[in-house]
């Protein structure tokens, strides 16, 4: 039965996209609009969060932290009720222990834990809009001065590297690489449950905006999307603490990558003078795998459509007001 209702759901689902598309055939062009993106990027995971027990989504957001995103995006409409839209946007996700607002309950683990991150980030994808409104218009392809809200939802790829502060034995500080560290001992055959992470994921991006067309051609959207990642490790944390010596057997006693792993690993025992702290100790809770890391965008899209070649001309009167060929 289960088989059965998921089977059906999808047939659902194509069926109506379909209706979408066959009800505009008739009147809708095909036609392609290109533009900028510019927003903010937010990063939900391990790191950082509000007082209290961690959660899901806007609860454990830190504002502080939003960063910048730039790019750009190419559309396609088979109708005015669904677009295709190819984007790639460039910015930045940041997380911080340091910066938890305590009040002295289950969130001062996490501040106690003091681990940060950075991470470059690069995304590719592809989403299907849907405009329900435009269904329920006299004329969908007169758009300009129309204000039109849309679910989107679809597919992405994207990539980081998540990198922290190594503070050197002069006091100095320099970023540095977190992933081949190992800090939670991925790849080591001392811990062959821990498979080593790819900096390249997919994810499946989905959410809603509203989309202003100033005129037949130009255009502006605000939208807010978020991303289910397949990845706890956007910030190097997931999973539980080694001990030092398993650094010490990979890199070698006296290797400076051991001694920068060792202090990028265990940042609580690192501030306690390299002695763990109870609950900071190999085999204690560093991260929580089984809630995936995220990340969300808010942005605004500027886009400029080129009609189709078969779409039907115009013509103006001496008032200067439009008038559509017949149709027929």
């Amino acid at each position: 039965m289960k088989f059965r209702h998921k089977c059906l759901t999808r047939v659902y689902g194509i069926m109506l996209i379909g209706m979408l598309i066959c009800h505009s055939s008739g009147n809708a062009q095909s036609r392609l609009e290109v533009g900028y993106v510019y927003g903010i990027s937010n990063f939900l995971g391990d790191l950082g969060g509000n007082a209290g027990k961690g959660g899901f989504f806007l609860k454990d957001n830190m504002m502080s932290l939003t960063r910048f995103i730039t790019g750009f995006h190419a559309g396609y409409h088979p109708s005015e009720y669904i677009n295709f839209d190819l984007s790639y946007v460039a910015g930045k996700l940041e997380g911080a222990d340091s910066l938890i607002k305590g009040n002295g309950g289950v969130e001062v683990a996490r501040k106690t834990r003091d681990q940060h991150f950075r991470s470059p980030l690069k995304e590719l994808t592809l989403t299907l809009e849907i405009f329900p409104t435009v269904y329920f218009e006299y004329d969908p392809n007169n758009v300009a001065g129309k204000i039109k809200p849309y679910l989107l939802f679809g597919i992405g790829v994207f990539q980081f590297n998540p990198q922290a502060q190594y503070i050197k034995p002069d006091g100095t500080r320099e970023w540095v690489d977190l992933k081949p560290l190992r800090t939670e001992g991925q790849g080591m055959s001392s811990h062959p449950d821990r498979k080593e992470y790819s900096l390249t994921q997919m994810n499946i991006p989905y959410g809603f905006g509203v989309k202003y067309h100033l005129s037949r051609t130009i255009s502006i959207s605000l939208e807010a999307i978020t991303r289910k990642t397949f990845t706890d490790y956007i910030d190097d944390v997931s999973t539980r603490y080694i001990d030092n010596n398993d650094f010490y057997t990979y890199f070698g006693a006296t290797s400076p990558q051991a001694a920068i792993a060792i202090q990028m690993a265990n940042k609580a025992a690192y501030n306690n003078g390299g002695t763990y702290k109870v609950g900071y100790a190999p085999g204690q809770q560093r991260g929580t795998p089984t809630n995936k890391d995220s990340y969300y965008t808010t942005s605004f899209k500027a886009c400029f459509r080129i009609p189709g070649a078969n779409e039907p001309r115009q013509r103006t009167s001496s008032g200067g007001k439009v008038i559509k060929c017949p149709k027929f």
